[in-house]
């Protein structure tokens, strides 16, 4: 009895390694390789599967996810010699289980080696200025030679992204000085155009100052100009008003004494200064006598107004 109950247990274990062998359960995203005595059978998809016990057996098992790969940090030589440390992050996806198992041997550790070789020439195609600005470029370029190679082992090589570029430290210091000066240069630049700039506002200014004056010149001489000529019109127009009054005050009764005084005060007053001056002067006999030249003067007014009537 206890012999029958042994046999019966050894049976069951059979039973379920036979189970386990035949009875497969595949993830979501993910591809089984089977192989039948030895050759490749089929790829088992996400789901429940049964396998030929002893026969089918499961050799690979990918992960159809997006897989990203540590691209390890290396030293890369620029165009113009200079070392950089550039590490970086690749990432792939494996479209083809089968010759992702039977294309090569192991699809990661040989995109991860060609990644770096791929880097390596096109950081050697470009001065270290522009490894900074060029990352995106050598990233695309990177992919290219990647997706080429990677074709055959049924891998998809979706991009690639350079993590850091470290230059040697002596470099990063000419850089960093390289910088100051460039920041330096541009201040001394935009000092000198603010100089330049108020200098020419400042001689604007100085030159429109300038037209003002000469125009507030010009016009001050224009204005002193007409008040002259207005001055000299008043004038003569009062003088003419004057003679005019004379003319005619002459014409009344009495005008002839009046006038006959007025000269013979003006004359012995003038000929009195005469007298009072220091300086010797050669005068003729007839100025001592003052009825004469009232006589005179009387006969020119005399004949002034028959030859000009004046008007009234």
């Amino acid at each position: 009895m206890e012999g029958g109950t042994f046999v019966v247990i050894i049976l069951a274990v059979i039973v379920l390694i036979i189970i386990a062998k035949t009875a497969v359960v595949v993830p979501q995203q993910s591809a089984y390789v089977v192989e039948r005595l030895g050759k490749f059978s089929s790829t088992l998809n996400a789901g429940f599967h049964i396998l030929v016990p002893f026969i089918d057996v499961i050799r690979y098992k990918h992960i159809l996810k997006e897989i990203a790969v540590d691209i390890p940090e290396q030293v890369c030589i620029t165009r113009d010699n200079v070392q950089v440390h550039i590490d970086g992050i690749l990432y792939m996806r494996v479209l083809n289980p089968e010759r992702a198992s039977y294309g090569i041997n192991d699809y990661q550790f040989a995109l991860t080696q060609l990644a770096q070789t791929a880097l390596r020439s096109e950081v050697g195609k470009i001065e270290l200025d522009r490894t900074f600005e060029a990352r995106t470029t050598i990233n695309a370029q990177v992919v290219n030679e990647l997706d080429k190679a990677s074709e055959p082992w049924g891998v998809k090589v979706l991009r690639y992204e350079i993590k850091n570029i470290t230059p040697p430290k002596d470099v990063l210091n000419a850089m960093e000085k390289q910088m100051r000066a460039e920041r330096e240069k541009r201040a001394l630049i935009l000092t000198s155009e603010g100089e330049r700039d108020a200098a020419i506002n400042q001689a604007e200014g100085e030159k429109q100052q300038v037209i003002k004056a000469s125009e507030a010149k010009k016009q001050q001489q224009i204005n002193e100009a007409e008040g002259a000529a207005a001055a000299i019109l008043a004038i003569a127009q009062a003088t003419a008003e004057g003679l005019r009054k004379v003319a005619e005050t002459i014409q009344v009764p009495g005008g002839q004494e009046a006038v006959q005084l007025r000269v013979a005060e003006q004359y012995i007053g003038k000929f009195g200064e005469l007298a009072k001056a220091t300086n010797t002067l050669i005068l003729p006999a007839s100025v001592s006598d003052v009825g004469s030249m009232i006589a005179l003067a009387m006969n020119a007014i005399r004949q002034t107004g028959t030859s000009t009537p004046v008007k009234s």
